[in-house]
C-alpha cells in the first residue's frame, strides 16, 4: 500500500479513529489489545518498540508491564498527535515518546529493543516482508514479536456474517461519523488480502523469527502472532 496514500487517509480520519475504532468493534479491541500485552508478561521487557502505533492505544495498554521505556512509530502525525495528547493527560510523557517513522526503514541501531509490537498497523505497511525483517533487525536476540492483527473466521454462520459486516455496514458506519468515504472501504479491502494464519506465520519465519505461534480471538476476528529473535 503506497505511503503517501495511507498516511493522507489517516490524517483525514485521526479525529474520529478512536471512536470508530471501539464502536466498530464494540469495545472488544480494548481486551484484543490486553490479550496480546499478556504475551509478553514472561519476557518482562524494559524497551519496547511500538511500530505504527497510531493514537498509542498498544503503546499505553504495554503500561501494565511496568517498562521504563515505550517508542511508538507512526507515518501520521495527526494520528500521533492524539497520541500524545492521550499520553499527556495519563502524565505518562517520561515513558511513552512517540515519533515520526516508517516500518520499513526504522531510525533505531540493531538489536536495541527487548520487544517489537504492532496492533492493526501490519497490513498497512508498504513492503510487509521489509517492515517485518526491519523490526527483527531492532529486536534483541531473545526478544519478543507481538502482532495483532484482524483476521478472517472460517466457522458457518460466522463467516458469513462477518464478511457481511465488514463489506456493508463498516464502511456505511465509517463514512457516517468520519465522514470519509475512503478509509472505512479501504479497511476491509486490507483485512480480506493480508496473509494470514499459517502464511503469516511463514512471514515471519522469513523475516527471521522463530518459536512462532497463533492465537485466535473472538472466533478468529483477531489474531495474536508472536515469537522470538
Amino acid at each position: 500500500m503506497e505511503k503517501e496514500y495511507v498516511r493522507s487517509l489517516f490524517d483525514k480520519i485521526a479525529y474520529r479513529y478512536d471512536l470508530l475504532n471501539h464502536l466498530l468493534s464494540g469495545g472488544v479491541d480494548f481486551y484484543w489489545r490486553r490479550a496480546a500485552v499478556q504475551k509478553l508478561v514472561a519476557q518482562k521487557p524494559k524497551n519496547i518498540l511500538d511500530v505504527a502505533t497510531g493514537t498509542a492505544d498498544f503503546a499505553l495498554a504495554t503500561m501494565r508491564l511496568e517498562p521504563e521505556n515505550v517508542i511508538g512509530v507512526d507515518i501520521s502525525e495527526s494520528m500521533l498527535e492524539i497520541g500524545r495528547k492521550k499520553i499527556g493527560q495519563r502524565k505518562l510523557s517520561e515513558t511513552i515518546r512517540l515519533q515520526s517513522g516508517e516500518a520499513e526503514d526504522l531510525k533505531f541501531n540493531n538489536d536495541h529493543f527487548d520487544a517489537v509490537i504492532v496492533a492493526f498497523g501490519a497490513r498497512n505497511f508498504e513492503h510487509l516482508d521489509k517492515g517485518l525483517s526491519e523490526m527483527n533487525r531492532v529486536l534483541k536476540s531473545g526478544g519478543a514479536i507481538v502482532v495483532l492483527e484482524f483476521s478472517r473466521p472460517k466457522a458457518f454462520p460466522l463467516k458469513q456474517l462477518y464478511f457481511f459486516y465488514f463489506k456493508n455496514v463498516l464502511p456505511f458506519v465509517g463514512r457516517l461519523v468520519s465522514k470519509d468515504t475512503e478509509a472505512y472501504q479501504y479497511l476491509p479491502d486490507t483485512v480480506m488480502k493480508f496473509p494470514e494464519g499459517k502464511d503469516f506465520l511463514e512471514c515471519l519465519r522469513m523475516a527471521g523469527f522463530s518459536s512462532l505461534q497463533e492465537d485466535r480471538l473472538t472466533f478468529g476476528i483477531a489474531t495474536i502472532y508472536s515469537g522470538v529473535k
